[in-house]
């Protein structure tokens, strides 16, 4: 874990495309809240070589990175010490430079989901019917701490039904995982639909029966938008569930997460995402 230090330490999240991140923001935010003395890029790396531009970052003394998309994977890869959470996600969206020169990693998208439903919306996890639409990264990101609260069933719908297998055998030593085409998940109403799909990218919905959504169902959104609601969050609405939420609260819980594994302090999100939101 990154040591504190008097001086300002330099922190950055790091992508291809990164110019419409809002982690600057958040972590700004956090800064000025918690009265930390730091300071957040938002850095574009090329797609080629990550390992060489992670180690100029830390040449030029940065402190840590976020990661997102490509690299995700990639970074999970350069780390020499990586949380167990990171271990079976694959993946890593939190780079920790320690003095020796080593890396260590984290992923906090999954306690970013958990803790923007369980806190921010008052969802209950323990005996839900959870569906989680899409079988990449995202999904897998989450499913650890999903399966750890003990909700009543966890199915996996994906356009590929052997991907979806795949990361149900990934994750058996946890729990048991139903998998599904988006075609084969009958009449069964979930208390909980997530979408860990890009379909939003396209301003799209994965291609998943109403029959799913009840009067009860929570939607929830990994992607957000900041100016109208995101295709999966109206299609909700239009379907008459319970509560159709957004992934900006994630973001925010995910970066909290970030912060206090680099700094050792919690900061307080709901300003965060109140501003975010006006």
């Amino acid at each position: 874990m990154a040591e504190k230090s008097d001086s300002i330490d330099r922190y950055a999240v790091v992508g291809n495309p990164i110019a419409h991140s809002l982690s600057p923001q958040i972590h700004r935010l956090f800064a000025e809240q918690t009265r930390q003395a730091i300071s957040y890029d938002a850095i574009e790396l090329s797609v080629d070589n990550f390992p060489a531009q992670i180690q100029d970052l830390q040449r030029q003394g940065f402190r840590g990175v976020n990661v997102t998309v490509p690299f995700k994977q990639q970074a999970w890869g350069i780390c020499r010490q990586r949380s167990p959470r990171a271990e079976l996600a694959g993946a890593v969206n939190t780079l920790a430079f320690m003095q020796n020169g080593e890396i260590s990693g984290d992923n906090t998208d999954g306690v970013g989901l958990i803790r923007d439903l369980i806190h921010n919306y008052k969802v209950s996890i323990p005996r839900c019917r959870i569906l989680i639409l899409g079988a990449g990264g995202a999904a897998r990101g989450v499913l650890q701490p999903l399966l750890e609260l003990g909700p009543e069933s966890i199915t996996i719908a994906n356009r590929t039904l052997e991907r979806a297998e795949k990361l149900a055998l990934d994750f058996s030593s946890i729990g048991q995982i139903n998998t599904s085409g988006y075609d084969d998940l009958g009449t069964e109403k979930f208390d909980l639909i997530i979408n860990a799909t890009a379909a939003g990218l396209n301003n799209q919905v994965p291609p998943v029966n109403e029959t799913v959504v009840g009067s009860h169902s929570v939607c929830y959104d990994m992607m957000y938008k900041l100016d109208s609601a995101t295709a999966f969050v109206a299609w909700a609405r239009e379907q008459g569930a319970a509560k159709a939420i957004d992934g900006l609260g994630m973001l925010v819980e995910q970066a909290a997460e970030s912060f206090y594994i680099w700094r050792e302090v919690r900061a307080n999100t709901t300003p965060v995402i109140n501003s975010l939101r006006r």
